[in-house]
C-alpha cells in the first residue's frame, strides 16, 4: 500500500499524460501529491520527507511548465529530486554518528559501520546517476530538447503545444513537432518504466550486498 502511495503522482502523471498532455498530466501529478501528503498526515500525524519534497519540487516546478507553457521545468524535477536525496546522503557521510543508510535499514539488520558508510555512498552515487542520466533523455537520447528549440525559433512562438501538432503546423513546423511530441513521449515512458526499473534492479544489487556481508559477519561471530 505504501509503495503504491509513493508511486501515486508519478503514476498518475503517466495515466493522464497518455489520455490527455503534458500540461493536464501535471497539474493531475501536484493535485496528487498534496493529497499524498495530506493523506499521510492524516493517517499517521507526520509527513515523510520524500512527499514533502516531491510536492515542493511539483508546486515550483510543475507550475513553471503551466505557467510558461514549457514541458522542459517539469522534466527537471526528477533530477533535482534525485540530487536532493544524493546531497542527503553525502551530508550524512559526514554529518552524525550513523549515515542515513544505516539509519534508515539499522533496525532490521546489523553489519559493520564501513560497509554502511560504503553503502550509503553507493546509494549518493546511484541517485546522482538517476538525476543524470533523466538529463541525458531530455537532452540527448529523446530528441526532444533539440526539436523543441528548432520548432520555436522556426515557428516564432515562446509558447508550443505539442498535443496536436496536426491542427497547429504544416510543413517543416509540423515535422519538427511531431520530433518533439515523440520525444516528450520517450521521457514519460523512462521516467516510469526506466527509472522504476533501475531502482529495482538497484535494490536487488543491494539486497545481494548485504547477504554476502551478513552471511560473512556470521561466520566471524560463529568463529570467535
Amino acid at each position: 500500500m505504501k509503495l503504491l502511495l509513493d508511486f501515486l503522482p508519478i503514476l498518475l502523471f503517466f495515466i493522464v499524460y497518455k489520455l490527455t498532455d503534458i500540461y493536464v498530466a501535471t497539474g493531475v501529478a501536484i493535485a496528487a501529491a498534496a493529497l499524498q501528503v495530506g493523506w499521510f498526515w492524516l493517517r499517521h500525524r507526520r509527513v515523510e520527507t520524500m512527499h514533502l519534497v516531491t510536492l515542493a519540487l511539483l508546486a515550483v516546478f510543475g507550475g513553471l511548465t503551466l505557467a510558461l507553457h514549457d514541458p522542459i521545468f517539469v522534466m527537471w524535477k526528477p533530477t533535482l529530486v534525485n540530487w536532493l536525496f544524493a546531497a542527503a546522503f553525502l551530508g550524512s557521510q559526514m554529518i552524525g554518528k550513523r549515515t542515513l543508510i544505516e539509519r534508515m535499514m539499522g533496525h532490521a539488520i546489523e553489519i559493520p559501520s564501513d560497509i554502511w558508510a560504503r553503502l550509503n555512498l553507493l546509494w549518493a552515487g546511484f541517485f546522482l546517476f538517476l538525476g543524470l542520466t533523466n538529463l541525458f533523455v531530455v537532452y540527448i537520447a529523446s530528441g526532444f530538447f533539440d526539436a523543441q528549440q528548432a520548432l520555436i525559433g522556426a515557428s516564432g512562438q515562446t509558447a508550443i503545444d505539442l498535443s496536436d501538432c496536426a491542427s497547429a503546423y504544416a510543413g517543416e513546423l509540423l515535422a519538427l513537432c511531431r520530433i518533439a511530441k515523440d520525444g516528450e513521449e520517450v521521457w514519460v515512458n523512462f521516467k516510469l518504466f526506466g527509472m522504476m526499473g533501475m531502482t529495482i534492479a538497484f535494490v536487488i544489487a543491494q539486497g545481494l550486498y548485504l547477504a554476502r556481508h551478513v552471511k560473512e559477519e556470521s561466520q566471524t561471530l560463529e568463529t570467535d
